[in-house]
């Protein structure tokens, strides 16, 4: 269960990052309060993960699908720009999660 916890925590993280994006410095309401929600909604989820999954483990996992998430998203949605060095360093990080994933003893 904690493993889900610490996915839907990284989802939560790739989903403020886009609303603070948005929000233009939380100069527009809506998107500031989307961002404020989820970042709450963020660290509730990873901290609940906690609870079982050691730190350096559950943070980064957390932040990598974090990061993963917002360059995706950047490209996908928001047009921003993909070259090759881009692209290989997402797969290290993904490269990374999934190692630190396969050497957790939870």
């Amino acid at each position: 269960m904690a493993w889900v916890l610490l996915v839907a925590a990284g989802a939560f993280e790739v989903i403020w990052s886009f609303f603070m994006k948005q929000s233009q410095s939380f100069t527009k309401t809506t998107p500031t309060v989307l961002t404020i929600l989820t970042v709450l909604a963020s660290l509730g989820l990873l901290s609940m993960a906690m609870k079982t999954l050691p730190l350096g483990t559950a943070y980064m996992i957390w932040t990598g699908i974090g990061a993963t998430g917002a360059f995706l998203v950047g490209i996908i949605v928001l047009g921003e720009r993909v070259s090759v060095a881009r692209l290989i360093a997402a797969a290290l990080m993904i490269s990374g999660m999934l190692l630190m994933k396969l050497s957790s003893p939870n």
